[in-house]
């Protein structure tokens, strides 16, 4: 058995993906996309919020906002979604039962908001600081501004940033099967991964990695077009043209209107 047979087979085994493939689609792929859904969006709020305690001139929100993005960011998020499944599994029971399906979405939207506040945090800086006295100059107070001007800029300014952390977020949903999700709640790669040890062959878990790279690399395509479109602007650059059909113009001007005046002359 030569070295491709045995690639093939173990790697690309059309049966084996037919067979895993229904529960991709209905339990993996839907699983996936509703954590890193929820997962982002709580962790943009919880983002923000951080972002504008990043920025305040008070020194006691600035510092539990900066000793919880060095936490959040420099612990592993395998580590993350183990302490917080593990840790406050007792909680949860209480409130969602035995499912560790709601920790797992808790524990990613921790380590998004911590990226996500960094990157709220640098776009609302960047905006330049004459917006700022513009709007206090149009008698916007400092609560109304940053809602109305300052953070709509920065946010649009980092959107592609925000998108880099989507994908992120995608790719790391993948570490949720730690906590023990209940059959119906499996993500792409716990489905990948039963299958595989089912029939021996990796050819499920390709399958689950071919989901992650429809799903990611369209959004990375689509965060560089977003990124260039706000760089270019809306507007297409015209081709350039030459200066020699003006000049024509004016030439043609010049000899016409001698003629004419010469005309109107022998009219009188």
């Amino acid at each position: 058995m030569d070295l491709i047979t045995i690639l093939s087979r173990t790697f690309f085994d059309i049966p084996s993906m037919m067979d895993v493939l229904p529960q991709l689609l209905a339990t993996g792929l839907v699983n996936t996309i509703i954590i890193s859904v929820a997962a982002t969006i709580l962790g943009t709020l919880f983002g923000l919020i951080l972002a504008l305690m990043g920025i305040s001139p008070s020194r006691w929100l600035r510092l539990p906002a900066r000793l919880y993005t060095d936490l959040f960011r420099g612990l592993p998020s395998i580590l993350t979604i183990l302490l917080i499944g593990q840790g406050l599994a007792r909680f949860s029971y209480q409130l969602f039962g035995p499912t560790p399906y709601p920790l797992g979405i808790f524990a990613l939207s921790l380590i998004a908001s911590a990226y996500m506040g960094e990157i709220f945090r640098a776009g609302i800086q960047s905006v330049e600081q004459g917006q700022m006295e513009a709007c206090r100059a149009l008698g916007m107070s400092y609560s109304r501004a940053m809602r109305l001007v300052i953070i709509p800029q920065g946010i649009r300014r980092v959107l592609p940033a925000i998108v880099n952390q989507f994908i992120a977020i995608i790719k790391d949903s993948s570490l949720v099967y730690l906590l023990g999700l209940m059959t119906n709640q499996r993500e792409l790669f716990r489905v990948g991964q039963d299958a595989a040890v089912l029939s021996g062959n990796l050819s499920p878990l390709m399958l689950a990695g071919l989901f992650y790279l429809i799903i990611t690399v369209p959004l990375t395509h689509a965060v560089n077009y977003i990124d260039v479109r706000y760089r270019t602007g809306r507007r297409r650059a015209s081709a350039p043209q030459s200066g020699l059909k003006e000049v024509d113009e004016v030439g043609q001007k010049r000899t016409v209107a001698p003629t004419g005046s010469l005309t109107r002359e022998r009219g009188h």
